[in-house]
């Protein structure tokens, strides 16, 4: 099994930027895509982007400007860094595990809540 630990999250004004940290543990060999996605109030998960282990990217269209997603396979951290954020970026981000960088896998972190506000 994989294990998701997130770290990073919280409070961010309109235009600023976070960064996210995830570490993945456990059976690490298992995972060829590692990613984040977000759910905001009243709305589905989506894909925010997702990194495969040789280095191909997903991105949603509303962040592929902004956010840049970096993986570091020796360490197994994805970190999604996340710039001009605004309101509508309000959402829990989930890091996730699994196969594929267009489909979400079966692993789930806890979930940390970015909050885009003045």
């Amino acid at each position: 099994q994989v294990q998701l630990v997130e770290s990073g999250g919280g409070l961010v004004q309109p235009g600023g930027s976070l960064r996210l940290s995830c570490a993945a543990s456990g059976s690490i060999r298992s995972i060829n895509a590692m990613g984040w996605y977000r759910q905001a109030p009243g709305k589905q998960r989506e894909l925010v982007a997702a990194m495969s282990r040789g280095g191909m990217t997903n991105y949603a269209d509303s962040v592929k400007v902004r956010f840049t997603i970096s993986r570091d396979n020796t360490k197994n951290t994805v970190v999604p860094q996340m710039n001009s954020l605004q309101p509508e970026g309000t959402a829990v981000y989930y890091c996730n595990a699994g196969w594929s960088i267009t489909t979400a896998g079966g692993t789930w972190g806890q979930g940390s809540q970015v909050t885009v506000s003045s």
